[in-house]
This record gives C-alpha cells, sequence and structure tokens, in this order.
C-alpha cells in the first residue's frame, strides 16, 4: 500500500510514517495541502490521509480538489477538530473515513486496510463525468454507453485505476501482451480505438497522449 500523508505536525508525521512502515505501508509526506494536490496528480496512491489544518490549503479544500479532479482514491481526515459539524462537512466534500486525534495507530492501519479493500472491490470507477460500471463491463458518458472490446476493454480499465498518472508505453504493453505485442502498432491501434470511444465530439478529451513519456486517462481541468 502506497499512502500520501499530510500532516504539517513534523513530530507527529515522523511517528505515523514510522509505524505504518513498519506495518508494510509506504508513505510520501507533505505538509502543503497545494503541494498535496500536486502530488495527487503526479502519482497513484491507494488511500489518501489528510489533517484539516494545513499551510496552502486546507484538508478540506484538498479533498474537494481530488473528486472535482476525477480522483476517486479514498481520504481519511486525520484531524483534531471533532465536532459533528467538522465531521459532515468533511464527508460532504468527499472524505471517506474521519479520524480524530488523539488516536491509536492500530485503529489508524485498520482503517486503512478497510478502505483500500473496499476500492479494489469497488464495481464502478468515476474519471470526471464518465463511470465504468466493472461487473457488466461498460461505461457511460454523457448518456453514451461505452462497451469495447476484450482488449480495449482492459486498457481503459487499467489506465482508470492508474488515473491521473501517466502510464508508459512499456508498462501497457507489458501488461496487455506479456509475452510481446502482436505489432509495434497495436497499442497505437487500441488508443486510437478508446479515444474514439470515450471522447466524442465536444466533451472534454480523457485521453491524453503525453508525447515521450505515455497516455493519462484525466480530466484536464
Amino acid at each position: 500500500m502506497m499512502i500520501l500523508f499530510v500532516e504539517d505536525d513534523q513530530s507527529l508525521a515522523e511517528l505515523v510514517i514510522e509505524y505504518l512502515e513498519i506495518e508494510g505501508i509506504e508513505c510520501d509526506h507533505t505538509f502543503n495541502g497545494l503541494n498535496a494536490i500536486e502530488l495527487s496528480q503526479k502519482n497513484t496512491y491507494d488511500a489518501f490521509v489528510l489533517d484539516i489544518n494545513l499551510p496552502g490549503c486546507d484538508g478540506l479544500q484538498v479533498c474537494e480538489s481530488l473528486r472535482e479532479n476525477g480522483i476517486s482514491t479514498p481520504c481519511i481526515m486525520l484531524t483534531a477538530r471533532n465536532t459533528l459539524d467538522d465531521k459532515l462537512t468533511a464527508f460532504r466534500v468527499g472524505t471517506n473515513d474521519y479520524l480524530v486525534k488523539p488516536f491509536a495507530m492500530s485503529e489508524l492501519v485498520a482503517r486503512l486496510h478497510a478502505l483500500t479493500h473496499s476500492q479494489q472491490h469497488a464495481k464502478t470507477l468515476k474519471i470526471a463525468d464518465m463511470e465504468l460500471h466493472l461487473e457488466e463491463r461498460y461505461g457511460l458518458r454523457d448518456g453514451n454507453r461505452i462497451q469495447p472490446g476484450p482488449e480495449d476493454w482492459r486498457t481503459l480499465v487499467y489506465l482508470a485505476r492508474k488515473s491521473p498518472k501517466v502510464v508508459s508505453r512499456v508498462e501497457l504493453e507489458d501488461y496487455l501482451w506479456p509475452e510481446g505485442a502482436p505489432s509495434s502498432d497495436a497499442l497505437k491501434m487500441v488508443i486510437y480505438r478508446l479515444r474514439k470511444a470515450i471522447d466524442k465530439k465536444g466533451a472534454e478529451p480523457l485521453l491524453q497522449t503525453i508525447r515521450g513519456v505515455g497516455v493519462a486517462l484525466r480530466s484536464q481541468k
């Protein structure tokens, strides 16, 4: 498990990170809300742990920004704010869980495992205004049904799970064809078909090719 831990109390951050890493949970850490948003757009995490009182922008704004950008990764608010209004506000902006300081380290670990387990078994994925229904194997965007072939669907789901991270051509080819791509243009054709399927005329392009880097499925907003 890889998480982003956003906490401006350096002493607390060091204690939590050390404990989590002993439990096999890797951590990126920042103390600044704006930097957290930037990291969320560059990297793929299994969960976010957010303090509310942060420099740059607070944890509520970070969570709200994640949801607006189509990032459905679970968030835990880890904060000293303990009123019902505080908790309701956090859930309204999209947090999945709320843990009040002081807290037991073992409880934080248990909550992280519970959240990431449920995420791995989620039946739908949402990227911006597109929903992927995993069990039924189809997508919906602006009322249009997206139902690509098996190879294209696997690619779409893989990119959605990695979103908003850029996935390299090599990584995609290794995932789709472990024994080698059938042709040098095979991946290019998959991306072409997916782009036609999900980025209809007039809609915001979600499938982005970053020249020399790879492919990403994400909102440009």
